[in-house]
């Protein structure tokens, strides 16, 4: 066996991401929602984008109905229903303006209005 280095040659550090990067990133991760190719589907359909205001409204429903153990709850926001895996964070599906009514939500277990 061949010796490459001296006993008392310190090792080469691996290469580290800066300090508390996978903290930010996981937490980012966490916080925010992701929402489903059907729930894009029907936001764009509808011609329906949320503003960073109502963004930040459905994410503080979320959070809510998380902190009183809900599972999948439909969150309402102004003429517009979205229902979310709060377990999971992701908005499943979207249901924008007239189509809301007459509309029946199923395998829900929580609402928040918004």
């Amino acid at each position: 066996m061949e010796r490459t280095r001296s006993a008392g040659t310190p090792r080469p550090l691996p290469s580290r991401p800066a300090p508390g990067a996978f903290g930010e990133v996981l937490a980012r991760e966490l916080e925010g929602l992701k929402y489903s190719s059907h729930a894009r589907d029907r936001l764009r359909q509808a011609g329906r984008a949320l503003s960073d205001q109502e963004l930040a409204g459905v994410e503080d429903a979320v959070q809510r109905a998380a902190t009183k153990g809900a599972r999948d709850s439909l969150v309402l926001l102004n003429d517009l229903a979205l229902v979310v895996s709060v377990k999971n964070r992701t908005v499943v599906t979207a249901v924008a303006g007239s189509r809301m009514r007459d509309s029946v939500f199923t395998q829900i277990d929580s609402a928040v209005i918004v």
